[in-house]
């Protein structure tokens, strides 16, 4: 079964192998919340983060060259090569000091505003550890492999913006900024779907429980190339505060499984 796993993932990443005595590979998951960094609240609040977080779930696939000779011997002991295919989902609410104090029209307008956003992740990432050599790791049961990753995702991404005052696009029902047209859009605001681009950053560790099975816990950021993720995108001409794309941080807890070809 991990067989015909780990060659789905060579069918979905494009991976060309070489031959099976010089790779050696791993298949896993993980699981965590994450942090959504968006238009919706205050920026660096609280309240904001915590109530703007979402979870993520994911399959992984690494291969290394530990056992490859082919005269690199720094990179095949310090690297991996990681791919992965990830779904992650966050509600939205507006929080922080623009909804709160002495009631007005347009906090009551923030207040009924809500969205979500629903994404399917695929990418690849390189793991880089500086302190512990695979092999090293590999022969020692209760060792932690300390790494930092980078990487790039496509992402399809859903999401809907909407109001408990009835539906967008009015002075009645929508606070002032998002009636703006915006980035190609009629307003400050969308319900659509689409295609974006992110850059990946992170630093985890993997813990060997025996010799073929580790857990591993990572903190991972992911930056992306629009500020249309989370549904929100005021005009950045007239709203300065509108100043950084979406973004969102992952905290996965997870599991891995060595394969033995």
């Amino acid at each position: 079964m991990f067989k015909q796993i780990a060659l789905t993932f060579f069918t979905i990443f494009g991976i060309t192998t070489v031959s099976n005595a010089q790779l050696a590979y791993e298949i896993g998951f993980f699981a965590g919340p994450v942090a959504f960094q968006s238009d919706y609240g205050q920026r660096h609040d609280e309240s904001t983060n915590i109530g703007n977080t979402g979870f993520g779930i994911g399959a992984v696939h690494w291969i290394n060259f530990s056992s490859a000779a082919n005269g690199n011997e720094y990179f095949n002991e310090h690297f991996k090569v990681r791919s992965e295919i990830s779904f992650s989902h966050t509600n939205f609410q507006h929080y922080g000091k623009w909804i709160e104090g002495k009631p007005s029209a347009g906090k009551e307008k923030l207040k009924a505003m809500s969205g979500k956003t629903s994404m399917l992740n695929i990418g690849a990432q390189i793991n880089y550890s500086p302190f512990m050599t695979i092999h090293e790791f590999e022969k020692h049961v209760g060792s932690f492999y300390p790494y930092l990753s980078v990487g790039a995702m496509a992402s399809y991404y859903d999401t809907k913006a909407n109001s408990s005052l009835g539906p967008l696009g009015s002075p009645a029902t929508t606070f002032d900024k998002y009636l703006v047209p915006s980035d190609g859009h009629k307003y400050g605001f969308a319900s659509e779907n689409g295609i974006a681009f992110s850059l990946l950053l992170g630093v985890g560790v993997q813990y060997k429980l025996d010799e073929m099975n580790d857990l591993l816990f990572e903190v991972r950021y992911q930056g992306f190339n629009s500020d249309w993720i989370d549904g929100l995108n005021p005009n950045r001409d007239l709203y300065k505060e509108n100043k950084a794309n979406d973004s969102q941080v992952w905290f996965n807890f997870g599991y891995s499984h060595y394969l033995e070809f």
